[in-house]
C-alpha cells in the first residue's frame, strides 16, 4: 500500500456489551470487500496470559487458533467475517505483555534502567501492534480495545494508542449507546460526556457508532455531531439485526466505507459480496423447512460458552436451505427426567467441555441417539463420550469411562495423551491448534470432506486409549480418522445411521462462505431424517 499502514482503534464508552467485536469485524469486512488486507487485534485487560484456564461460566467459549493459541471469542467472529485464519499475534492480554516485560527486565535488556509504565509497558504495546502488520503485510491493522474507556485494565492499551498515532496514521471510532427513556425520547448526554472523557485522554474519535433501541432522530444525530466535534455524517446507527452477517451490509448503506476512505485517502470500488449476500438472505428470509437441532451440554446457563457450534449450525442450515431452531439441553437434566426429553429433535450434538458433572446425561444422549437413528455429531469430549457409550452398550465393556472421570474404570477406553501425563501447568499445555488427520476413503467423514487429508483445531487432554482400539473395531464402532503421525484416532462413526464423532473442534473453522462439512452433513442428514418419520406417522 503506497499510503503507508493505518490503523483503526475501536473504544467502547459507557457499558459492555455492546458488541465491538463484531462491529470490528464488520468494518474489517467492509475494507477486505474492497480490496484491503487487514489485521484484526483485540487487546483484553484481564492478567491471564490466555483465555485457555477461563470458566465458560464466566468468559464464554475459550476459541482456538491454528497455532495453539486460545483467545477470546471474537477471534471466532474475526475469523468467520473475514474467511481467514489468524494467529495469536493478533491477541494481546495484560498479562502477556506484563510476562513479556517482566522476562525482558530478567534478562537486563532495559540497560538497568527503573521500568516503567511510560515509556516501556506502553513502547511495548506500540512494537506488539506495528509487529503484526509487518508480519502479516496489512494494509490497514484494526484494534479492538477491550472493556469501556475509564477502566484501570486498559488504560495503559489506550495510551499506548495515543502515543503511536503521534507518528503513525490512526483514526480512533467511538462505539457508545444512546438511551430512549420514551419511543422518541434519545438522550445523547451519556455519549457526549463519555466522548469528553476519551478526548481528556488526549484522543480524538473521528466515528461514532451508536447502539440504539431506535434510529438516530435527526436531532440526536446532530447533537452527538455538536458536542462531539465530529462531522455529522459520521454519527452512524449500529442497530439491531436479524442476524449479526447483515450488519457489514448496513454499514456500507451508510457510507460508513467512505468515511474512513475519506479520512485514509483510500480508493473506491465497487462492492461485491458474492455468496455473502445469498447466504445472508437465506438466514434473514429462511425456508420455511423446518428442523430441530439440540445441543446437549453442561454450560447451557451462558449460551456465549457454545457460540461457534451455534454459528456453525448457522452456516450449514444456510448451506442446505433450512431454517434450524436449535435448543440448549443441559445433560444433568437428562440424568433427572431421562433422555426422552430428545424425543422431539431431529439432530443431536454433544460438544466439548472438561469435567464430571453431567457426563452420564451426555451418554444417555448419545445412547438414544444411536437406539432411535437420530443424526448425531460428538465434538471433541462429544466423541470421546460416543466411544464410552458404545463400548458399554455393545461391546458389553460394562462400567468403561475416561481416566478422567474415573480413574478406577476397569475399561478406560479413554485415556491421557502420553505428552500430557507429567504436566503439571495447567495454561496453554493441551493438545492445542490445527492438526493433520488421514481420513479412511470407504466412511462417512471421507465422503463429506471430500479428501483424504484434512486439518481441524483441537484442544484436549485425553484420546481414545490405544489398547482398545481392536476391540472397539471388532464390536463394529467405525474409527475412519487417524493422525498421520501418533495414530491418535480422530474420528468415529457409527456402521448405521449418521453418527459421527470428532476429537476436533471444527465448529471453529466454520464460515458463513465455507461451512464446516460435518455440520453441512449432519442438517442434511436432519432434513432427510425428518422426511422419513413424518412418512412412517402418514403410514
Amino acid at each position: 500500500m503506497s499510503l503507508g499502514r493505518k490503523y483503526i482503534v475501536i473504544l467502547g464508552t459507557i457499558m459492555s456489551g455492546l458488541g465491538k467485536g463484531i462491529l470490528a469485524a464488520s468494518i474489517a469486512r467492509l475494507l477486505k470487500t474492497h480490496g484491503y488486507k487487514v489485521a484484526p487485534l483485540k487487546f483484553d485487560g484481564y492478567l491471564n496470559v490466555d483465555c485457555g484456564t477461563m470458566n465458560p461460566f464466566r468468559h464464554g467459549e475459550v476459541f482456538v487458533l491454528d497455532d495453539g493459541g486460545e483467545v477470546d471469542m471474537d477471534f471466532g467472529t474475526y475469523e468467520r467475517f473475514l474467511n481467514t485464519s489468524l494467529t495469536k499475534l493478533s491477541s494481546i492480554t495484560g498479562g502477556k505483555i506484563f510476562q513479556l516485560l517482566i522476562e525482558k527486565e530478567r534478562k537486563g535488556e532495559y540497560l538497568g534502567r527503573d521500568v516503567q509504565m511510560v515509556p516501556h509497558l506502553t513502547g511495548e504495546i506500540v512494537d506488539r501492534v506495528k509487529f503484526l502488520g509487518e508480519e502479516t503485510k496489512a494494509d490497514i491493522v484494526l484494534i479492538e480495545v477491550g472493556g469501556t474507556v475509564g477502566d484501570i485494565e486498559n488504560g495503559y492499551f489506550i495510551e499506548a494508542m495515543r502515543q503511536m498515532s503521534r507518528k503513525e496514521d490512526v483514526l480512533f471510532i467511538q462505539l457508545t449507546y444512546v438511551p430512549s427513556l420514551s419511543p422518541g425520547e434519545q438522550k445523547t448526554k451519556p455519549t457526549q460526556h463519555s466522548n469528553r472523557l476519551i478526548q481528556s485522554l488526549g484522543i480524538k474519535p473521528e466515528i461514532i457508532l451508536c447502539r440504539e433501541q431506535e434510529l438516530l432522530s435527526k436531532e440526536a444525530r446532530e447533537k452527538i455531531a455538536l458536542f462531539c466535534d465530529v462531522p455529522v455524517e459520521n454519527v452512524l446507527d449500529d442497530p439491531i439485526v436479524d442476524t449479526v452477517y447483515a450488519l457489514p451490509q448496513l454499514l456500507e448503506k451508510q457510507n460508513l466505507y467512505d468515511a474512513i476512505a475519506k479520512r485514509f485517502h483510500l480508493r473506491k470500488t465497487k462492492v461485491n459480496l458474492g455468496i455473502w449476500n445469498r447466504m445472508v438472505k437465506r438466514i434473514t428470509n429462511p425456508s420455511k423447512k423446518k428442523i430441530q437441532v439440540g445441543i446437549i451440554g453442561k454450560y447451557t446457563a451462558v449460551k456465549d460458552a457454545y457460540v461457534s457450534v451455534k454459528e456453525a449450525i448457522l452456516h450449514a442450515t444456510a448451506a442446505n436451505n433450512v431454517c434450524a431452531d436449535v435448543c440448549f439441553v443441559e445433560s444433568t437434566e437428562i440424568e433427572k427426567k431421562g433422555a426422552k426429553i430428545l424425543q422431539n429433535l431431529d439432530a443431536i450434538i454433544v460438544p466439548g467441555g472438561f469435567g464430571k458433572r453431567g457426563i452420564e446425561g451426555k451418554i444417555a444422549a448419545i445412547n438414544y441417539a444411536r437406539k432411535n437413528k437420530i443424526p448425531f455429531l460428538g465434538l471433541c469430549l462429544g466423541m470421546q463420550m460416543m466411544v464410552i457409550e458404545y463400548a458399554r452398550n455393545v461391546c458389553g465393556m460394562e462400567g468403561a469411562n475416561s481416566e478422567e472421570i474415573d480413574k478406577s474404570t476397569p475399561y478406560p477406553v479413554i485415556a491421557l495423551l502420553p505428552e500430557q501425563m507429567r504436566i503439571e501447568e495447567k495454561g496453554g499445555t493441551m493438545r492445542l491448534g490445527s492438526y493433520p488427520c488421514i481420513l479412511d476413503p470407504s466412511s462417512k467423514s471421507f465422503t463429506l470432506y471430500k479428501k483424504k487429508l484434512i486439518h481441524e483445531r483441537h484442544r484436549h487432554r485425553y484420546e481414545v486409549n490405544p489398547k482398545f482400539v481392536e476391540q472397539l473395531e471388532q464390536g463394529g464402532l467405525v474409527l475412519p480418522g487417524r493422525s498421520p503421525k501418533k495414530g491418535i484416532v480422530e474420528m468415529s462413526e457409527w456402521k448405521d445411521g449418521f453418527g459421527i464423532g470428532t476429537q476436533a473442534h471444527p465448529e471453529l473453522k466454520s464460515r458463513l462462505e465455507d461451512p464446516s462439512p460435518l455440520f453441512v452433513g449432519l442438517i442434511k442428514a436432519a432434513i432427510e431424517n425428518k422426511k422419513k418419520r413424518r412418512k412412517k406417522k402418514k403410514a
